[in-house]
C-alpha cells in the first residue's frame, strides 16, 4: 500500500510517497482503508518537529480520516467489516490502510459524504467543546472569532450561531471574510487592514466582546483581551501566527475576565462521555443544515505538498482534504 512519509523533518516538498506493508490487525483495532483524510494546522508542524508529538522516523502524518473497515482484531466489537468510519489517529492518517484503535473512531452518519467526514472530526470538536464547556457561551452573547476564514474559526462562527450568539468574525483577507458571512457572521473585520481592538469597540458600543475564540496567537491576542466585557473569556486555541503571546496579568483582572486553555485532545481522553454527548449534538446540527463543513478544496493524493503548504502559509478558506482512493 502506499504512505505518504517523513523521513526527516523539513517542509512539505521534503515528504515522499513510498509502498510500505500493510499493517496488521490485532486486539481491539481495526483496519480502515482510508478515502479521505482531513488536513489540520498540526500536519504542518509534525512534519517539521514543531509539535508535541514527535513520532519515530519515517511516519506518516495526518491526524484525521474517513473510510471503510476492511478487517477487525480479534477484540474488536464496534465495528465490522464494511463500516464507514471517521476519527483522529494524531498521526498516520496520510496512507491507503491503517491500522487505528476502534476507540478512536465514530459510525459515519448515512446521510454524511466522505470528504465532509473528514473534514468534521478534529474542527467541529475542538469548537463546540471551546465554546461549549470552556466558553460557556450562551444566547444573546457576543462572540468574536479570530482567524474566522480558517479551518477551526469557520467552524466557531457556525456553532455560535447555532448556540444563539452575535459572532463578530475577524480575519487577514475580504476571501476569507466572505466565507466568514456565507457562514453567519454577523459583522467581518480585516485585521491587516483596521484596528481590531478600535474596530470591536465600534461593533458593541465600547461593551466588549463575551467571548474570544483565538486559534491565531501574536498581537491580535492581546488586542482582543484589551476589548473583554465584564466577566468575559479569552479562550486559547492556538498559535498559527507562529507567536505565542505574553500577556499583560492586569487586563484579566481589571475585567473579572478568564484566559481558558483548550485542548480538546485531552478533553477526549479525560471526559470521553461528555465528548461523546458532544457528538450526538453535533451530528444532529449537522443534519438539521445548521452546521456544514467548509470543504474548499479536495486535493488527490499526490498534491499533498501544495495541500500543506496552503495551510502552513494561511492561504487555506475552510477547510482542506486530501482524497487518498476513489471508494464511493
Amino acid at each position: 500500500m502506499k504512505a505518504l512519509l517523513c523521513k526527516e523533518y523539513g517542509p512539505a516538498e521534503s515528504l515522499v510517497i513510498e509502498e510500505i506493508e500493510t499493517p496488521e490487525v490485532t486486539g481491539a483495532n481495526v483496519l480502515v482503508r482510508v478515502h479521505s483524510a482531513g488536513l489540520n494546522f498540526p500536519d504542518t508542524l509534525i512534519i517539521e518537529g514543531k509539535y508535541q508529538i514527535k513520532p519515530p522516523m519515517p511516519f506518516a502524518p495526518g491526524g484525521e480520516l474517513a473510510g471503510t473497515v476492511i478487517a477487525v482484531g480479534d477484540e474488536a466489537k464496534r465495528f465490522k467489516v464494511g463500516d464507514r468510519v471517521m476519527g483522529l489517529t494524531g498521526f498516520g492518517a496520510f496512507v491507503e490502510e491503517i491500522s487505528v484503535p476502534e476507540a478512536s473512531l465514530m459510525a459515519v452518519p448515512d446521510h454524511m459524504p466522505f470528504s465532509d467526514a473528514a473534514g468534521f472530526s478534529m474542527v467541529y470538536g475542538t469548537s463546540y467543546h471551546a465554546l461549549k464547556q470552556r466558553g460557556r457561551l450562551q444566547a444573546g452573547e457576543t462572540l468574536l472569532v479570530l482567524g474566522a476564514g480558517g479551518g477551526v474559526g469557520i467552524t466557531a462562527v457556525e456553532l455560535g450561531k447555532a448556540m444563539g450568539a452575535k459572532v463578530i468574525a475577524a480575519a487577514s483577507s475580504s476571501e476569507k471574510l466572505a466565507a466568514a458571512k456565507e457562514a453567519g457572521a454577523d459583522h467581518v473585520i480585516n485585521y491587516t487592514e483596521v484596528s481590531l481592538k478600535d474596530e470591536v469597540k465600534k461593533l458593541t458600543d465600547g461593551a466588549g466582546v463575551d467571548v474570544v475564540y483565538d486559534p491565531v496567537g501574536g498581537e491580535f491576542t492581546e488586542q482582543s483581551l484589551r476589548r473583554l466585557s465584564w466577566k468575559g473569556r479569552l479562550l486559547i486555541i492556538g498559535f498559527a501566527s507562529g507567536d505565542i503571546p505574553k500577556l499583560p496579568a492586569n487586563l484579566p483582572l481589571l475585567k473579572g475576565g478568564d484566559i481558558i486553555g483548550v485542548f480538546w485532545g485531552a478533553f477526549t481522553f479525560h471526559e470521553p462521555q461528555e465528548n461523546k454527548n458532544n457528538f450526538v449534538e453535533l451530528f444532529d446540527l449537522y443534519q438539521q443544515g445548521k452546521i456544514k463543513p467548509r470543504v474548499s478544496k479536495i486535493y488527490s493524493f499526490s498534491e499533498y505538498a501544495e495541500a500543506l503548504d496552503s495551510l502552513a502559509n494561511r492561504k487555506a478558506i475552510g477547510k482542506l482534504v486530501l482524497q487518498i482512493s476513489d471508494e464511493a
